[in-house]
């Protein structure tokens, strides 16, 4: 098993504060500027990177990460470039984890077996697949764990208490809640919410609970991280890529830093938390 999620995890109890996890698009808006961009994330203060696979139908999410998944996909981005782009990241950062995110289909269709030993190989430490339940974890899941990635499961509002340990059998790196019922983007977190949801979630498992869907600002990551070992920001990140792009959609000079200054404030509302 890879052990890079566990031991960001242990190292930020050291520090005894939450973890800020960071998703962008692969390809987004080409695969040059996009691995630029990812590379800067550690440095900005991502402790987790998730990474989306591009995909035709991304039936989770709101406007802007099927945006954001159109742009990589016209940009000629594919899973095998995904996974190239993940190994170029670890020529210079062997201790940041990356999960990728998305979709069952892309992976079916390059083959279970390969894609585990080609994520295994580039450096991916754990997949998050939504539209894969638990009772398709003959699938990807039980083969991802034998090739020694984590399998990260979603949880949402309404998974109960009935439901929970069948979503979080074969789960292992962290649990992944969904704050709101919905597409990503759609809507705020209530934080109180929030934290009854983990407390419930942490009565069935010692696994840490990342919370994402509907942080856009530091002062929302910061409230999520109080109650959460982890907030999660994708939409809000997506969007600040997207305002730095010209006219035609294309990366501009201020690409890379418009994700990255949003970033760092992020990710000094995360640690402002504890």
């Amino acid at each position: 098993m890879t052990i890079r999620i566990d031991a960001r995890f242990a190292q930020l109890k050291k520090e005894n504060r939450s973890a800020f996890v960071t998703f962008l698009m692969a390809g987004d808006p080409d695969p040059v500027t996009s691995l630029e961009v990812i590379k800067a994330l550690p440095k900005a203060g991502a402790d987790i990177i998730e990474i989306g696979m591009p995909f035709t139908d991304p039936m989770a999410d709101g406007p802007s990460i099927q945006a954001a998944g159109l742009r990589a996909l016209k940009a000629g981005m594919t899973l095998k470039k995904t996974l190239a782009m993940v190994r170029d990241f670890r020529k210079a950062d062997d201790a940041t984890p990356i999960v990728l995110m998305g979709y069952y289909n892309p992976i079916y269709i390059y083959g279970v077996d390969r894609f585990l030993a080609d994520a295994k190989s580039a450096g991916v430490d754990g997949l998050i697949v939504v539209d894969l339940p638990p009772e398709e974890d003959s699938e990807l899941c039980v083969p991802a764990m034998k090739a020694g990635l984590n399998f990260i499961r979603l949880a949402t509002p309404t998974t109960d208490d009935k439901r929970l340990p069948a979503v979080l059998a074969n789960t292992s790196g962290f649990v992944y809640y969904v704050s709101v019922t919905g597409i990503t983007g759609s809507a705020s977190a209530d934080s109180r919410a929030v934290g009854e949801a983990v407390a419930r979630i942490k009565r069935h498992t010692a696994l840490p609970v990342c919370v994402g869907f509907g942080i856009r600002t530091p002062e929302a990551a910061r409230a999520i991280a109080g109650e959460a070992d982890g907030a999660v920001v994708g939409t809000a990140l997506v969007d600040a890529l997207r305002g730095s792009l010209d006219s035609s959609g294309k990366a501009t000079v201020k690409t890379v830093t418009a994700v990255t200054e949003l970033t760092a404030a992020l990710a000094a509302g995360v640690r402002g938390t504890r």
